[in-house]
């Protein structure tokens, strides 16, 4: 009787335990298939892939392009551009001549951009604003465009030529907004077009016009994966500048040398702020008025990203 109970719970005590285990391991096979089927629904939900890398920086050739430097960035521009290459030997075809802009780019967050610059020409200063307001994408949302808008002010500080009459520092001030609408159509080819509106306090006559409107396109075509040629054009609605001054047109090749983008161009425009290529061309490439220059940018990180 005794061997007969202790044979009864030792039956139990097996039922017992093969009752466990047969659970854990239907709750184990019950996680993994439901893990799977969440996997399945996972990878088939769209996802949004952003268009990256539509221009090599933030400018095309001299014009803003819409690429943003990256949040916490500061992109350091060293910009020259030397006399008309029709100087002939003697001033060494535009070499012996230059102009300088100098500029610093930060990027505030993902979207927003500010900067600073100071021109030779003209002892100018600029300082800007550019924000990113829709992103080329595919997938979940689908944009077929990149949109940034774009404001600068630029300051004229040449000493006043005429000492006689009131002089305003308004007077030195002049405005530029830009709308830049951007496609990557391939890993080779990128096109934008930047609508622009130029404002100046003041103008030489009475006939000049403060306000300035214009239409600017400009292209990027992949040659290697650190080759790129790029080309840019301004052209003016007609009216009194118009008539007065010529369409800026400029072409370049980027070169990317780890670090910093080193860009070559030639132009028939010498000033390197939107006031002076876009409305102040007097340069004309049918006679060689062409000016060589080149833009460096270098690229500083002053806020690491999370995580680094």
């Amino acid at each position: 009787m005794f061997n007969s109970e202790i044979t009864g719970n030792f039956n139990s005590m097996n039922r017992t335990i093969t009752a466990i285990v047969v659970i854990v391991l239907l709750s184990a096979t019950a996680k993994t298939f439901a893990q799977g089927i969440l996997d399945e629904v996972g990878d088939n939900t769209p996802q949004t892939q952003y268009a990256y890398a539509t221009f090599k920086t933030t400018r095309i050739i001299m014009g803003q392009s819409v690429e943003n430097t990256a949040k916490g960035e500061l992109n350091f521009l060293i910009e020259h551009n030397f006399g008309r290459v029709n100087l002939g030997p003697y001033e060494f075809f535009g070499l012996d001549q230059a102009n300088m802009r100098l500029g610093l780019d930060y990027g505030v967050n993902d979207w927003l951009n500010v900067g600073i610059g100071r021109s030779s020409y003209e002892k100018t200063y600029d300082g800007f604003v550019k924000a990113r307001i829709l992103r080329q994408s595919t997938g979940a949302r689908n944009m077929p465009v990149t949109i940034s808008f774009y404001s600068n002010m630029m300051l004229n500080s040449l000493k006043w030529q005429d000492l006689n009459r009131t002089n305003y520092f308004t007077s030195r001030l002049s405005y530029t907004a830009q709308l830049l609408v951007a496609r990557k159509f391939s890993n080779s080819l990128s096109l934008q077009l930047m609508p622009t509106y130029i404002h100046k306090n003041l103008v030489p006559r009475i006939v000049d016009q403060n306000d300035i409107f214009a239409m600017g396109a400009g292209a990027r075509v992949k040659v290697t994966q650190r080759t790129s040629i790029t080309g840019e054009y301004y052209y003016l609605l007609p009216g009194q500048t118009a008539d007065d001054y010529q369409n800026c047109l400029s072409l370049g090749v980027d070169l990317e040398t780890g670090g910093h983008v080193f860009q070559l161009r030639i132009s028939n425009a010498q000033p390197m702020f939107e006031r002076g290529f876009i409305t102040e061309t007097s340069g004309k490439w049918s006679k060689g008025d062409i000016y060589f220059g080149f833009t460096i940018n270098r690229i500083f990180t002053i806020v690491k990203p999370k995580g680094e």
